[in-house]
């Protein structure tokens, strides 16, 4: 049924755009297939497809066809249907390039890279981004993402398997999904608790099963003056009570960098960091993701988290 509407109103629109003059709702029932044959359910089918196509932003014009009677025809004006011409400042499609490059894996690396495509078809210099300084080293394995990510975009409930650390088994948890967030290379969901009905923040790496998606879009309100990255910052920043060491390529490494509390140059054009850090496993990611630019030197348990991902990393290659 969805797919047959669908048709029906691309095939609607196809008609209206590219008439010259105005079409008789009777030379739509007559052109358009899927509509039904009484003239009173296709009354009904029309005009709720026509709320429906202004509802989405496309002007559906009604017209009087001549002066001397009171038939009036439909058709979608060109000018009024497109889009103006996009028109970027270099650091704002410096900051989309940098936002394409970010997805890396092949759920929205297409569509990213589509839309950079586009861009530059269109003219839009987007300049070069390696040579901003700005890493962008993110992906997303865990198979919660794509769903959680969608039920955030279309404001729908979420009912996910939940394990806390340290628990034996998980526990179900039903969400109202706010924003999901990349922090030192997890990624994070944040959003409204309903079991316990307060705001709450859930690592997707802690996530089991299928995560169950609400068929009700915008059945809930993102509150206003949330900030979603602050929940998850301040639910997963602690205090950090360990020290690595790890040599780091000059230029390079600069989330890093930041966080260093001590940096010595070595040789071969690198330096020798120290970093707080919490979890070992957190840090692993973080410094596996950058490749050859990075090397865990201590301490070991960290060292190893690293390797282990990077064997796994070139066993999956």
């Amino acid at each position: 049924m969805a797919q047959r509407k669908t048709e029906r109103l691309l095939n609607l629109v196809i008609l209206l755009l590219n008439t010259r003059r105005p079409v008789t709702a009777a030379q739509v029932h007559d052109i358009v297939p899927g509509y039904p044959d009484g003239s009173e359910a296709f009354n009904r089918m029309f005009e709720r497809d026509k709320a429906e196509l202004r509802d989405l932003g496309i002007p559906v014009s009604v017209e009087g066809l001549s002066n001397w009677d009171d038939e009036v025809g439909y058709r979608i004006r060109p000018g009024e249907y497109a889009l103006p011409d996009i028109e970027l400042e270099p650091d704002e499609a410096a900051a989309l390039a940098l936002a394409a490059r970010v997805w890396q894996q092949a759920s929205l690396a297409e569509a990213a890279s589509g839309a950079m495509l586009k861009l530059q078809a269109a003219g839009v210099e987007t300049g070069d981004v390696s040579l901003s300084g700005v890493e962008s080293h993110v992906t997303a394995t865990e198979p919660a993402f794509e769903p959680l990510w969608q039920a955030v975009v279309d404001r729908r409930g979420v009912t996910f398997a939940y394990r806390v650390a340290g628990a034996a088994a998980s526990t179900e948890r039903h969400v109202e999904p706010w924003g999901v967030v990349s922090w030192h290379g997890r990624w994070y969901l944040a959003g409204q608790d309903r079991d316990r009905g307060e705001p709450r923040v859930f690592r997707l790496d802690r996530m089991h099963g299928v995560v169950a998606v609400s068929d009700v879009p915008g059945e809930f309100v993102v509150p206003d003056g949330i900030d979603v990255r602050q929940m998850v910052v301040g639910s997963a920043t602690q205090e950090p009570h360990r020290t690595a060491r790890i040599r780091v390529r000059a230029g390079a490494g600069l989330g890093l960098r930041r966080r260093a509390t001590a940096t010595v140059s070595d040789a071969d054009d690198y330096d020798i960091v120290d970093v707080g850090f919490v979890n070992a496993d957190v840090l692993a990611d973080e410094v596996a993701g950058y490749g050859a630019d990075a090397v865990m030197l201590e301490p070991a348990d960290a060292r190893d988290a690293v390797i282990g991902r990077l064997r796994a990393v070139a066993g999956s290659a």
